[in-house]
Formats: C-alpha cells, structure tokens, sequence
C-alpha cells in the first residue's frame, strides 16, 4: 500500500507539474539572466564568472520523489560527471524556500549530494526563489544549458519519459547529454525546449 500511494502521489505531481505554467520561462536563444548565489560553502557564484564555457543548471530537491529516482540511481551523478569531464560547468540550484518540510540547510545539502556521489561544479542557494523565478523553473529537476556566449541554448526536463521509476532511465533519452555532445560539437541542438516534469519548486510565497 504504502508502494501504491508513493505511486499515486509522484502521478499526481507528474500531473500537475508537466502540465504547470506558473513561471514564464526564459526564452531559448535570448541571453541566459546572470545571477550571484551563494554555494553551501558560503562562496558567492556568479553565472558570469563562467562566461567561455557551457553551464548546466539543475534545479534541485532532496524532497522529491523524481529527484530521488535520479539520484538514487546514480543517473544525475553519472550525467554530471560526463559533463564536467568534458569541461562543462554544472551548478545545481535548490530554490525551496526555508518554511518548506523539503528544504535541506546549506551543509545537509551538500552531504546528501555527496552520498550519492555527486559531481556538480557547485550546489547553489536560492531560498528567496529570485534566480529560480527568472528562469521560470518549475519542477525539480528543471535543466537548461547556457552556451560559452551566456546564450540559452537548452530548456526542459532530464529525458524524454516523464516518471518517477528508475527502469525508465535506460530506455530514455536523456536530452542534456544529447544537447551537451550537440552543443560541444558546434552542432544546434536537436531538441531545444522540451517538457520539464517533476514536482512543484517550492516558492518562497510572496509578502
């Protein structure tokens, strides 16, 4: 039972979150918004300082089940760890506010990602929800990729079926590592904007 009510609810979260336009996204093939977030060190990261290189933004929570499915699995390390080898910078942000049950402090973040042998370039902070807004980042996870000129190039979800069973990753195609090999090749991507899914970001709630 409890297997079928996890079920049901990752469905209902699918559901509500595929289907969800609460944020306006940035728009694909206009400059990507800089931003400056603090890493779970305290270190203050800019977007801009990595002007030259391809960024990977993830957003990210512990929390949630479709996250947990790609991390669990070792499916957001391993995709992390093939785009740092090849020089890409990947920061993952986490925009859950501090009032949510999801949000981690900075420290239980970082071990949490380190557990499961994660290998972004940074975990970033953005508790005010101010850079996740931006971006219209809605479900975590939510990908884009900036290219070396600071051009977003890339918007939407991990892979091409939208569940939170981890049998499904073998059989995905996984649009960042697609994009990434594309982008890196000085090719246009195949596939620019896709369908983000996932669960809702927890926003912080306006004043």
């Amino acid at each position: 039972m409890k297997l079928l009510r996890r079920t049901m609810i990752a469905t209902a979260a699918l559901v509500a979150f595929v289907a969800s336009g609460a944020h306006a996204a940035a728009t694909v093939g206009q400059p990507a918004p800089d931003f400056a977030l603090k890493d779970t060190s305290g270190k203050t990261v800019r977007l801009s300082d990595f002007k030259g290189k391809h960024v990977v933004l993830e957003w990210t929570n512990p929390g949630c089940p479709f996250v947990k499915k790609h991390y669990d699995s070792g499916n957001m390390p391993a995709t992390q760890k093939d785009a740092t080898d090849k020089g890409v910078v990947w920061l993952s942000i986490n925009s859950t506010e501090k009032a949510s049950r999801d949000y981690l402090e900075p420290a239980a973040l970082m071990a949490w990602k380190t557990e499961r042998k994660s290998a972004p370039t940074a975990v970033l902070m953005d508790e005010e929800g101010t850079v996740g807004k931006s971006y219209g980042a809605r479900t975590t996870p939510h990908m884009y990729i900036v290219n070396p000129q600071g051009q977003l190039i890339y918007a939407g979800g991990i892979d091409s079926i939208p569940s939170a069973r981890a049998s499904d990753i073998e059989k995905a195609t996984n649009y960042v590592k697609v994009g990434l090999a594309e982008a890196l090749a000085g090719k246009p991507l195949s596939a620019a904007t896709t369908q983000p899914y996932g669960c809702s970001i927890k926003y912080k709630s306006p004043a």
